[in-house]
């Protein structure tokens, strides 16, 4: 409920967006979710993405797995090998199954990658920002 005013999204889309992978929220042992300042900053992004520039959402996960997480928190040629989301634009960073070694033991809510949570015209204004 928190989460919805703040972001101003109902709660059965901020639940849809955590079911398509594009928020990754701390879950309680009771299986409430809990959301940190980057998802409410992630909500906003993606509705602003929705309403102002008319993506969907698959556009929006479209345009988050475009980020390349390889330049933004280096890893070795030998992990991006193993890793789903340097070998195919198809899976977010934090969804994919194979990782490379620098991510596998990692909180992905709490890498640079996920804290990107500003909405960004293009990649390219996105990297110049790194």
């Amino acid at each position: 409920g928190v989460a919805a005013r703040l972001s101003k999204t109902p709660g059965h889309s901020i639940r849809q967006y955590v079911n398509k992978g594009l928020l990754i929220p701390f879950r309680t042992e009771t299986k409430r979710h809990l959301f940190s300042d980057t998802d409410i900053s992630r909500l906003l992004s993606i509705r602003k993405y929705l309403d102002e520039q008319g993506l969907n959402i698959a556009g929006v996960k479209a345009l988050y797995s475009l980020i390349p997480c390889w330049d933004l928190k280096p890893c070795s040629e030998n992990s991006r090998g193993n890793c789903h989301a340097y070998q195919s634009s198809n899976y977010l960073c934090w969804e994919a199954t194979n990782k490379g070694s620098e991510c596998k033991n990692i909180d992905c809510r709490t890498c640079n990658v996920y804290l990107i949570s500003e909405p960004f015209d293009d990649l390219k204004s996105m990297l110049k920002k790194k």
